[in-house]
C-alpha cells in the first residue's frame, strides 16, 4: 500500500546530463539510465529527462538547455555530466579542476535559487580495459572533481563512477556483454537490459543517500 503523503504530493525530478543518461526512441537499442527511472518510483511521481547526447557540463548551459530544465520547477535535479567534458571533444571540454567544478557549482546555486534540491551524479564509466582486466578509468578525475563539490556545498552525490567500475571489474570483460549494443566497439552506451542495470545502482545509492526521495520509490526496486 502507498503512503498517505506519497498519495497526497506529487513531486518533479529532472534529470540532466549526456548520452549516457538521456531518453532513445523505441525502435532505437540504446536507452539511458534516465530512460530506465520512471519504472523505480511510484506512478505520481514525475520524471523529466532533459539529458541530451553530446552535451558536457559548458555546452549544456550555454545551448540554454539548463534554462529550460530549470523553468520546469523540479523539486529534485540529479546532474551527471563528464563524458564530453574530457579533453577530446573540443568547445566542449573543461579541466576537472577548475571550469568543470565552476559549472557544477553553478548547477547547484541555480537550484537552491530555485528552491530544488541537487544531487550529482558522478559520471558512469566506460567499459575499456587494460591488459590486466582493470578497466582505464578515463572519468575518474572528473568523478574526483564532482565529488570535492558534492562535499564542499553539503550536496548528496551518487558515485555512480565508483559502483560501475567496481561491477565491470567484478564482472570481468565478457561478463557485461549484454550491456553492450550491437556494435561490440561501443563501451560508453547501454542497451535496455545494460541502462536498467545502471538505473539500479543508481536508484539504490538514491535510497541511501537521499532520505527525502526514500519512500518514493518502489520498494520491491530499492534494494
Amino acid at each position: 500500500m502507498i503512503k498517505k503523503d506519497i498519495q497526497l504530493k506529487s513531486i518533479v525530478i529532472v534529470l540532466v546530463g549526456d548520452s549516457t543518461v538521456a531518453n532513445y526512441a523505441a525502435e532505437n537499442e540504446l536507452r539511458g539510465w534516465g530512460q530506465i527511472m520512471p519504472e523505480f518510483f511510484h506512478d505520481n511521481i514525475v520524471i523529466k529527462n532533459f539529458a541530451k547526447s553530446g552535451r558536457s557540463s559548458k555546452s549544456f548551459i550555454k545551448e540554454g538547455l539548463w534554462d529550460k530544465a530549470i523553468e520546469t520547477k523540479p523539486d529534485y535535479v540529479m546532474i551527471q555530466f563528464g563524458h564530453n567534458d574530457c579533453p577530446d571533444k573540443g568547445e566542449r571540454t573543461t579541466d576537472p579542476n577548475s571550469d568543470y567544478q565552476k559549472y557544477l557549482l553553478k548547477y547547484i546555486k541555480d537550484c537552491r535559487k530555485s528552491g530544488d534540491q541537487p544531487i550529482l551524479v558522478t559520471p558512469v564509466e566506460r567499459r575499456n580495459f587494460d591488459d590486466r582486466g582493470k578497466v582505464n578509468q578515463t572519468l575518474f578525475q572528473y568523478s574526483l572533481a564532482m565529488k570535492k563539490v558534492g562535499k564542499r556545498e553539503n550536496v548528496p552525490v551518487i558515485d555512480l563512477h565508483y559502483k560501475s567500475v567496481e561491477l565491470y571489474e567484478l564482472s570481468g570483460e565478457n561478463g557485461y556483454s549484454y550491456m553492450n549494443p550491437t556494435s561490440q566497439t561501443d563501451r560508453t552506451h547501454f542497451t535496455k537490459d545494460g541502462a536498467r542495470t545502471i538505473t539500479k545502482m543508481v536508484v539504490t545509492e538514491v535510497n541511501r543517500k537521499v532520505p527525502s526521495l526514500k519512500r518514493y520509490l518502489k520498494k520491491n526496486k530499492s534494494k
